[in-house]
């Protein structure tokens, strides 16, 4: 019975850090895509075409992101306003934070 537990356990956690690695890609997307943005002028929609593309649906999928074309027209946004992934997170720690605060 302990051994079962300790199978599904595992698996599970196998299971969310194949999440993370694939949330990690996408993120590598939105921030190549953001950079090819700010040279070129083509990164937002070079970003749309590989979600909608079937190895960008599948990639979202993996990271727990639903394809849909809200989400993919949400990501094009973000990548328009041209803030780096890493900034853009540490704005969301620090704005969250003032939430608690206030």
């Amino acid at each position: 019975m302990f051994r079962d537990t300790e199978a599904i356990a595992f698996v599970n956690d196998q299971g969310e850090r194949a999440r993370k690695l694939f949330s990690a890609v996408v993120l590598a997307a939105l921030d190549d895509a953001i950079r090819d943005e700010k040279l070129n002028g083509a990164g937002a929609d070079a970003l749309a075409r590989w979600a909608r593309s079937r190895d960008g649906r599948e990639v979202l999928n993996c990271a727990g992101i639903d394809p849909t074309d809200r989400a993919i027209e949400g990501m094009v946004a973000f990548v328009r306003r041209g803030i780096r992934v890493s900034s853009a997170l540490r704005r969301g720690d620090s704005e969250s934070e003032d939430d608690i605060a206030a």
